[in-house]
């Protein structure tokens, strides 16, 4: 079948961990009630065995495929992947996408009203792990009423919320698909992720994070952001995008206003970012990444395996330099030390870490066999 649209779709939320049945979180500190946001494409089956829960990065949101209403200009973040005849393809499985705790797309996060207060939480809101986001889905798959999940899926952070699943539920969990993602933080990464933060705190409309109804730290989130953005591209795809041209000009212009091309580019990203994400949302959610590390406690990473009896996909791209292909070659590496039924994949790309939301030519066909192949060894 020809691939095609979701359509128009709706998102739905989910609230749960009713005081005084609050979530307790990895900080030992408790959370509730909370709200996740979700969207669902496709349609549960009666065995309801074909649920394929996906997650997104950074940020991302729920709205994964499809457009809210038929005026929208764009479609989901991971629209080319998902749908008829695509590589999720929802002629065959149901496919949910929630909005993590933390977030600032309908979850409860720090720009939510705190119960205690009946003012937005700001940094009063606990911090969160990879773990806490992973404990809060299970929550809303219960709900919908799926005992097994066919697979989770996602990349970068969404990779390792697959991963989390897989070790926290072992037996919910048919498969895991993981793009360009890592079994742990590497320093590098939270050294530039500790530079988009400060970016942020040192804004002085930041007000330590209590800025609601005061305006916004946009300058500093929109610094957070051309840094962050830097690392989702390659050389080759800044090369080839916008090489050493100027913007508007012929000549150099000798002051510090924006001249080339690639600093326009980077400037639209930081003011566009600003005005769809929360600026404490981002400080959340950068300090779960840098606290994931599946070997965690002295374990090593294969000790964390050692119960997951999931069948692996695991993707990586050749000019990702943010997680670049060696971590994924450990998660493999992991995986085979315990037997585990693992496929490898390193895709020639130029697209860098944005590839696993991009490149979805090469990405469609390998995730549509893989699933076949999960789902004919029920």
């Amino acid at each position: 079948m020809s691939t095609g649209s979701v359509g128009i779709v709706k998102t739905h939320h989910f609230t749960f961990a009713e005081p005084p049945s609050e979530m307790k979180l990895e900080s030992g500190q408790k959370l509730g009630p909370i709200t996740l946001a979700y969207e669902t494409y496709g349609e549960l089956n009666k065995e309801k065995d074909n649920a394929i829960l996906i997650f997104h990065a950074l940020s991302g949101d729920a709205h994964a495929a499809g457009k809210h209403t038929a005026e929208d200009k764009k479609v989901g973040w991971w629209d080319s992947m998902i749908g008829p005849g695509k590589g999720f393809n929802t002629d065959k499985y149901f496919v949910i996408c929630a909005n993590v705790i933390g977030g600032c797309k309908g979850s409860t996060g720090p720009a939510s009203v705190n119960p205690k207060t009946g003012k937005p939480y700001g940094t009063d809101f606990p911090v969160i792990t990879i773990r806490d986001m992973v404990r809060s889905q299970k929550c809303l798959i219960d709900h919908l009423g799926v005992s097994q999940l066919l697979a989770v899926t996602g990349g970068s952070m969404g990779g390792m919320q697959s991963l989390e699943w897989a070790v926290c539920f072992p037996g919910t969990v048919r498969s895991v698909i993981l793009f360009a993602t890592a079994a742990c933080q590497s320093p590098q990464n939270i050294a530039l992720q500790e530079v988009g933060r400060k970016a942020i705190i040192n804004d002085p409309n930041w007000h330590g994070g209590h800025y609601y109804g005061k305006g916004s730290p946009a300058h500093g989130l929109a610094v957070a952001r051309m840094l962050g953005h830097i690392s989702y591209l390659s050389d080759v795809s800044m090369g080839q995008k916008f090489g050493r041209r100027l913007q508007g000009k012929e000549k150099y212009s000798f002051d510090f206003s924006p001249e080339f091309q690639v600093e326009s580019y980077l400037h639209h990203q930081g003011d566009a970012f600003t005005r769809r994400f929360d600026a404490n949302s981002y400080l959340y959610i950068t300090r779960a990444i840098d606290y994931f590390d599946m070997s965690d406690g002295g374990k090593t990473l294969a000790d964390r395996f050692k119960d997951v009896h999931s069948k692996f996909l695991v993707i990586s791209f050749s000019t990702d330099w943010l997680y670049p292909p060696y971590q994924s070659e450990e998660i493999v590496r992991a995986l085979k030390a315990n037997s585990i039924d693992v496929t490898y994949n390193n895709i020639n790309s130029s697209f860098g870490h944005d590839a696993f939301l991009v490149d979805d030519k090469k990405l469609a066909p390998i995730v549509g066999t893989f699933l076949s192949h999960v789902v004919k060894k029920k």
